[in-house]
């Protein structure tokens, strides 16, 4: 029997798998098709990473997100394992060479976003690979039920055709049962075998706090709880305002959202792992693919659209399996405001055509041409030069991107690349007969070794510049020298969202909308509203079951630490005769409560009992009911 515990321990310094993570690896091993279902946290990749070092051939990951893509790669090359990706913003020549090195070299990983599967050129090369393992990553993006639809995701069933005998794994942290049926069915897993972990955090704490003054009760958060902690915000705006307010109370905070530099992104991301800054006020595009164990608590400011969002974003604390907590705050006008956002979610049929001709007109791209081209893209200046609205742009291309016209990427680093399209013979002739570029040849080699004449090296002009004695604007014009004599190919970093037409060019009166499906997404959004607002205002169910009932867990148990849970605990009674002192407690505690409110937190007791109690209470007038009808403590009360 293969060691995989060896495996493990080499490459990923573990000793023991975390919980059906070897179940499933074994079944891979026995070409069985897999859904594998963790929460935040539960070691997914481990599943899919672990059978293919045992296995011969590459292992193709077809994952929705390039940031995530690309650290994924980045942390198996620091594992020693040879890894690659195929994204936006790569040239012709780089993914030719990319897959070449499938077919001919040693990688064992490629990852892919959906859309490249339906291009020429893989489905060539993908004949001429050995592919041991087809892994679908964020799987609940094949299903219009899931919170993050992709429809390019239906195109890896087609895709699974051309090698039918390759096994599939599939893996989310979120999806209900519609969705898990969903994947199950658009995957075309027949047979399959579905590892399925508790979506309960048995060390996290959630609760929901009805608050006015929410910047107060982050403070009192976070001198509560020490450790890191994220907070969630919906605005770029709001991120900086939080952050700087939280930096002039003594906490340390960096702002970090998807407009800032790449740069600048990476140094508050990186002071935040090292805990030189305790706290990240963020958008959400901020946790993806992070790996910090000891986040202490995730606080959301504002809500998020989904449940499915929420358990992901809350789910980025505690994974050390220590305590953690999750808090979620909120007013009655935002819980109102929910569904709203959803209705500007989604804009006119007209608005989306007048946005999708504008974008031709932009890039200048004909009817029936620009399929699989790709642009820089800057929101600002393209609602500027059409006098669009740029919110409403913003929402008009999520739909075309759902609906499968466009592909926009988040904002992202992709380096500066290098590669040389000559032989050594040939690289040594140029330098006789360019003498003045020979040093700076020279260079290159020896900095970035043979790899250059086999694929695409990551350069840095700054550090050659340093090494050169030269500015950087010297060594990029040796670079371009170069390129145009077809030396090597020069790639410029890049660091903008990248937009994508995935279509031929349409007329944009016959752009083919699926009208139906989009007022269905948008039921579907209203409902998923719904449940966020049930779940924070709820003040009677554990969060935790309130959770697991969304996820279509009925079995579990209270949580016992969860706002609700606890509050239930504090004012447990043994005996009819301490309801009346537990009730004055609370009252002192908690301030003024409604009858309703009182009989949900004392549930235990029986209900004729408990108004029985209120009445005598009010009649000794130790309370009385307020202007508002809640009931409070009198003055003689407080003593």
């Amino acid at each position: 029997m293969i060691d995989l515990h060896a495996v493990l321990k080499r490459f990923w310094g573990y000793d023991t798998f975390r919980p059906f993570q070897e179940e499933a690896i074994r079944t891979i091993l026995n070409g069985i098709d897999t859904l594998v279902l963790l929460p935040t946290g539960g070691g997914k990749s481990v599943c899919f990473q672990v059978p293919v070092m045992v296995m011969e051939g590459v292992c193709i990951v077809v994952t929705p997100l390039i940031a995530l893509m690309k650290d994924q790669v980045e942390q198996l090359k620091k594992r020693g394992i040879p890894a690659a990706a195929i994204h936006t913003g790569m040239g012709k020549n780089e993914i030719d060479i990319t897959l070449d090195n499938c077919i001919h070299g040693t990688t064992k990983f490629l990852y892919v976003s959906p859309e490249r599967l339906r291009t020429d050129i893989m489905k060539v090369r993908v004949a001429q690979m050995n592919v041991c393992l087809l892994a679908i990553d964020e799987a609940h993006c094949i299903s219009a039920w899931g919170y993050d639809f992709r429809p390019s995701y239906l195109l890896i069933s087609e895709f699974r055709k051309l090698i039918p005998s390759v096994p599939l794994i599939a893996l989310t942290a979120t999806a209900t049962e519609e969705v898990r049926a969903d994947i199950l069915d658009k995957l075309e897993m027949k047979n399959s075998r579905v590892f399925k972990q508790s979506f309960a955090r048995a060390n996290l704490s959630y609760s929901a706090f009805a608050e006015e003054n929410k910047e107060a009760k982050i403070l009192q958060v976070l001198k509560n709880v020490g450790g890191s902690a994220i907070i969630y915000v919906r605005t770029r705006k709001k991120t900086k305002e939080i952050a700087d307010w939280l930096n002039r109370k003594g906490i340390s905070a960096h702002a970090y959202h998807a407009g800032l530099p790449f740069k600048e992104r990476s140094e508050r991301q990186s002071a935040w792992i090292r805990n030189q800054v305790r706290t990240v006020v963020a958008t959400n595009a901020f946790g993806m693919g992070i790996d910090k164990p000891d986040v202490r608590a995730v606080i959301h400011f504002d809500l998020p659209d989904n449940l499915e969002a929420y358990y992901q974003e809350a789910g980025r604390a505690g994974r050390d399996e220590k305590k953690a907590y999750a808090v979620a705050l909120f007013n009655q006008i935002e819980l109102e405001e929910l569904s709203q956002n959803v209705e500007r979610r989604y804009p006119a049929v007209e608005v989306l055509r007048k946005v999708y001709q504008s974008l031709a007109n932009y890039y200048q791209v004909p009817v029936g041409g620009g399929e699989m081209a790709g642009y820089s893209f800057d929101l600002q200046d393209f609602t500027s030069v059409f006098g669009l609205i740029a919110n409403e742009t913003h929402y008009a291309l999520k739909l075309l991107e759902e609906e499968g016209f466009i592909q926009l990427s988040e904002n992202f680093n992709d380096p500066s690349k290098i590669h040389f399209l000559v032989d050594n013979r040939q690289l040594y002739d140029f330098q006789i007969r360019y003498r003045e570029m020979d040093s700076f040849i020279k260079l290159i080699l020896r900095l970035y070794g043979g790899e250059v004449f086999t694929e695409y090296v990551r350069i840095s002009e700054m550090e050659l510049a340093q090494i050169f004695y030269a500015p950087e604007a010297e060594i990029i014009k040796k670079l371009k020298f170069l390129a145009e004599r077809e030396i090597l190919d020069y790639q410029p970093r890049k660091d903008k969202p990248q937009l994508t037409f995935l279509t031929p060019r349409y007329e944009a009166a016959l752009l083919p909308l699926n009208i139906f499906e989009i007022q269905r997404k948008k039921e579907r959004d209203l409902k998923k509203a719904a449940a966020v607002a049930r779940y924070a205002s709820h003040s009677k169910i554990c969060r935790t079951l309130l959770l697991l009932e969304y996820f279509n867990e009925f079995d579990a148990e209270e949580c016992g630490i969860c706002d609700i849970c606890l509050k239930k605990k504090k004012y447990e009674v043994s005996s009819d005769t301490d309801l009346a002192g537990n009730i004055i407690q609370y009252l002192k505690n908690e301030g003024a409560s409604s009858p309703v409110a009182l009989s949900q937190v004392f549930d235990h007791a029986d209900e004729n009992i408990l108004l029985q109690t209120l009445r005598e209470l009010i009649g000794q007038e130790i309370l009385v009911y307020d202007s508002s009808g809640k009931i409070d403590i009198t003055n003689k009360s407080q003593h």
